[in-house]
């Protein structure tokens, strides 16, 4: 995540509506990836929901569409009358504006589910209510969160509950925008398909039965030893989720690393003995290659964050916060994450402009 100027040269962050030196109404433009001033009379207004509600500060698309290109993907929003589901849909919805601008600029833009039900995405963002369950997850297209998950309180419940090392709403959404990245990057392809077998030499078979998968899982919990060939203990309930668990930790990554450099926290002065990921690390299935140059570039990227990340995990633990990244990144989860940098290279070949 970048930092934003101002006309006035005062700087704004991305969650600004306004400037705070010279008054200026401000709002993100998410195709230009830029704060602008808001200018009613040319028609650059801020999203609906931050007109009615104060809880978006992205532009409308314009062209008649009320909403941005964040709020636009709801399929479905929590009763905003209801005591507290305004807030926490607040809450909700920042985390996804995040992970959306993630994604963006990674060029992976989304239609609307409703406009294409093949290759488009929507988000229902529910409450429960009386005793009907509401499970976050994946299908066909539709992500759905729990409003409940935007309570700090209830989410650190399940999270100690599930024995979780971290649970967070923009962790969710990255995770969960996984199962959407795959079926449309993996989900057309044939058997026999190198990108589709190279999958399953990283990941392992996504035909294994998924319920069965995840009630053994949740029954016995990860293997012993589970540290050397996955991210955390629930990829290895299911090739699924292995894949989603180590997407979201790319994102992690990208966003991450990002946010350093913008604001010029540089890893090589972090003062920690490393030792680097040896180049073969980065090797992938027969038939899949990354240029050397761009090998390089990525490897520089995860170098750069496994020396970062015990510096900021120091800092929260001296005022008190939790630890901000408690993974560690094994040879092979290093070899799936150089995978999913190679899908992403290769993202606009198979979708366009999408």
């Amino acid at each position: 995540m970048r930092h934003f100027i101002c006309s006035c040269g005062n700087t704004l962050f991305f969650e600004n509506t306004t400037c705070l030196q010279c008054g200026l109404d401000v709002g993100y433009d998410p195709v230009g990836a830029r704060m602008v001033a808001l200018a009613p009379q040319d028609g650059v207004v801020r999203c609906r929901n931050g007109q009615d509600y104060g809880a978006c500060n992205w532009l409308a698309v314009g062209n008649g569409e009320v909403f941005c290109k964040s709020c636009r993907l709801n399929r479905t929003v929590p009763d905003l009358g209801f005591p507290g589901n305004r807030d926490a849909w607040k809450r909700v919805e920042s985390a996804k504006r995040r992970v959306l601008y993630t994604l963006f600029q990674l060029g992976i833009d989304p239609p609307r589910w409703i406009d294409d039900a093949g290759r488009g995405l929507a988000f229902d963002i529910l409450a429960p209510v009386d005793s009907t369950p509401v499970l976050t997850g994946y299908a066909n297209g539709v992500i759905t969160l729990n409003l409940n998950e935007a309570d700090s309180a209830e989410r650190e419940r399940r999270r100690n509950q599930l024995a979780e090392p971290y649970r967070t709403l923009v962790g969710h959404f990255r995770h969960e925008s996984a199962h959407y990245v795959w079926q449309q990057f993996f989900g057309w392809k044939a058997e026999g398909d190198v990108a589709l077998q190279a999958f399953r030499e990283l990941f392992g078979d996504e035909r294994a039965d998924y319920a069965a998968a995840l009630q053994h899982y949740y029954s016995y919990g990860a293997p012993p030893g589970w540290e050397t060939e996955f991210i955390s203990g629930y990829a290895t309930a299911h090739p699924h989720e292995d894949w989603a668990e180590c997407w979201a930790h790319y994102l992690h990554v990208t966003d991450g690393t990002e946010t350093a450099a913008d604001f010029g926290l540089n890893s090589k002065a972090v003062p920690i003995p490393f030792t680097r990921f040896p180049p073969e690390a980065a090797d992938l299935p027969l038939g899949l290659s990354l240029e050397a140059g761009e090998k390089k570039r990525f490897m520089e990227v995860l170098h750069s964050w496994a020396k970062l990340s015990p510096a900021l995990n120091e800092v929260a633990a001296s005022i008190g916060q939790d630890t901000l990244y408690p993974f560690i990144f094994s040879l092979k989860v290093v070899r799936k994450l150089c995978f999913i940098h190679w899908m992403v290279l290769g993202w606009k070949q198979v979708n366009g402009t999408m």
